[in-house]
């Protein structure tokens, strides 16, 4: 099995699909590698995807060490595979926990990242939101060490922004919840702590993020409640960012509703291509409704 080496030498296991420039997939909490599969056999039609497993997520290693967890660690472990695959620079495409990697992949090392698909990503971040957050994370952490991931996955995997996904697609959501349910319980809550709990605000980036020339999509379901506020700051933030918003849909929108995700990504990655994801016009921003002077 494919495996790329980190710095501080934890092996990060990954696969590819396809040929052509390079594509990255970066999976949520709940999720692992296999969360990416809609897509991979979507976009590896054109591009050469690779999809990997967090640290923390078996087949890659689980460090037993908290100090080996956290957001940058895990943005280094991205650059980490890229430079596994021999690869300079790629799309990066990530959901929820995956898309705070990818949002501060393209922060930290914008010359790596064409473009960044950055979806579900927002909770705890509002700074209302930011102590109760934490509160749960820290409650999920536990649970992990007390009831084990499959009991776990019961309640977790059917949370208020998961339950549209088992409304519309039964068969989906229960693989999907059985994935959570094989997590190595020492890395889920390893990661829960460091990563997820202790991750900076986004509130606190903004003078960075308004500074990110990256190109970026940003992408919510529109009954994920945890995220819209903040994705609509990025989207108000960052200069080249757009906001996809799919209706009536969750957390998981690239599973939920893998149609749609794939053709607007799709869409995207052309536009970025072909060099059609400029900036926001400036006349735009203007504190009239109708341009009236």
């Amino acid at each position: 099995m494919p495996h790329a080496t980190t710095d501080d030498g934890v092996r990060l296991y990954y696969e590819e699909a396809g040929s052509g420039v390079p594509l990255v997939f970066v999976h949520e909490f709940a999720g692992d590698h296999r969360s990416w599969e809609p897509q991979i056999r979507h976009f590896s039609r054109s591009y050469r995807c690779v999809v990997y497993a967090a640290r923390g997520f078996p087949p890659s290693d689980v460090p037993g060490d908290p100090a080996a967890y956290g957001q940058y660690r895990a943005v280094d472990d991205l650059a980490a595979v890229l430079d596994a695959i021999g690869a300079e620079s790629a799309h990066v495409v990530g959901n929820s926990m995956g898309g705070f990697c990818a949002l501060h992949f393209g922060l930290r090392y914008p010359s790596r990242a064409r473009s960044m698909v950055v979806a579900g990503c927002g909770y705890g971040a509002h700074p209302d939101a930011q102590d109760r957050f934490r509160a749960e994370s820290e409650k999920v952490a536990a649970a992990f060490e007390t009831e084990g991931s499959a009991d776990l996955a019961q309640w977790y995997g059917y949370g208020p922004a998961r339950v549209q996904f088992e409304t519309k697609d039964p068969r989906g959501h229960a693989e999907h919840v059985a994935v959570l349910a094989e997590h190595d319980p020492v890395g889920a809550a390893l990661t829960m702590r460091a990563v997820q709990k202790a991750r900076p605000s986004l509130y606190a980036l903004r003078g960075e993020l308004a500074g990110c020339q990256v190109p970026a999509l940003i992408v919510a379901g529109d009954e994920d409640e945890g995220v819209l506020e903040t994705d609509l700051m990025l989207k108000r933030t960052m200069p080249r960012a757009g906001l996809l918003v799919l209706p009536k849909t969750g957390h998981v929108t690239n599973l939920e509703e893998p149609e749609l995700f794939n053709i607007h990504v799709e869409r995207f990655l052309a536009q970025v291509g072909n060099d059609r994801w400029p900036g926001r016009d400036p006349r735009s921003l203007s504190t009239s409704t109708t341009g009236a002077k």
